[in-house]
């Protein structure tokens, strides 16, 4: 797997009082300096986002975030206060939002918690906290059902090695395990298919993969989508994609948000907000791998005004 290529990277010589003062002359008075707003906060790291909104709170003794929402709407509005929150409050309210209302985004929760470092999905579970009053569990617990419950609950107990290497013995073993739990018996022991999928690091998920193909004949995904159904089998099936190639798992995030019935502005927000300084680069190579076009074009074609300006900006 090649290294992480951010788009957007921290700046040297970082102020963040300057920044901070330099958005509040952008939005205080009449009207509103949209390009300023995008200068500096499409240019600064997620670390150095939040340093800017602490920042801003220390000065002016408001919450950047309420004065933004003051000067600004639309989608514009949107991303602008997408990058001044903390990643993992930002990450929370967009778990939250999954589960509110009528129907569940469960698309949302699979990329969320099966993407998200053990560090950051534990600091969004904290920020869910804080601002909700109770776990993240137990809306999770409330929203959804059976398999899919259970995978979930699963990835925010936070249990992924995190390691690199892989070891051939122990994902030759573990495809025997899967295969024990799945296509050898009437039935599923579902548990197992968890356990594996949930604890294993990515570079060791990728060898389980390869080896199970090897020693049965079929693939692991085929194994899945027999033996399991609905979101469990959707949610397992998305993670098995993040093993195998993330930055082209997200891609096709992007792509559906992008090209499905009307823009999905929520999903390519968070998507590019939360991956600009982490993995944006990658994604972008896969997604003109995969769908013979940039991404910078799609969404040129897609949106329109600052809001498209901010956006790419971040893709670089």
């Amino acid at each position: 797997m090649e290294p992480n290529l951010p788009t957007v990277y921290p700046v040297t010589m970082f102020d963040a009082k300057a920044d901070a003062d330099a958005l509040h002359k952008a939005i205080a008075g009449l009207g509103t300096d949209e390009e300023a707003l995008t200068t500096i906060l499409c240019h600064r790291s997620s670390d150095q986002r939040a340093a800017i909104n602490l920042a801003y709170k220390t000065s002016y003794r408001m919450e950047l975030e309420s004065q933004l929402k003051t000067e600004l709407s639309g989608s514009f509005g949107d991303i602008i206060v997408a990058l001044c929150l903390p990643k993992a409050e930002f990450m929370a309210r967009e778990m939250y939002e999954a589960m509110s209302g009528i129907g569940t985004s469960e698309g949302r929760l699979i990329e969320i918690l099966g993407n998200g470092t053990n560090q950051e999905t534990r600091e969004m579970s904290a920020a869910y906290q804080r601002l909700y009053g109770h776990p993240v569990q137990d809306d999770i617990k409330g929203d959804t059902s059976g398999d899919f419950e259970s995978l979930l609950l699963s990835l925010v107990q936070c249990q992924r090695d995190e390691t690199q290497k892989a070891d051939v013995a122990q994902a030759k073993a573990d495809a025997q395990r899967l295969f024990e739990a799945g296509a050898a018996k009437l039935g599923t022991d579902e548990k197992v298919f968890y356990s594996i999928l949930t604890t294993r690091s990515w570079a060791q998920l990728r060898q389980t993969i390869a080896e199970y193909e090897s020693m049965h004949g079929h693939s692991l995904e085929s194994a899945v989508t027999s033996e399991f159904s609905a979101n469990a089998q959707r949610g397992i099936l998305e993670l098995l994609q993040c093993a195998e190639n993330r930055p082209g798992y997200l891609a096709e995030r992007l792509h559906k948000a992008l090209k499905g019935l009307g823009t999905n502005d929520r999903n390519l927000i968070r998507l590019i907000v939360s991956r600009c300084d982490v993995d944006l680069g990658n994604i972008k190579r896969e997604y003109e791998k995969k769908f013979d076009t940039s991404l910078q074009a799609d969404v040129s074609d897609d949106t329109s005004g600052d809001y498209k300006k901010a956006l790419l900006t971040l893709i670089g």
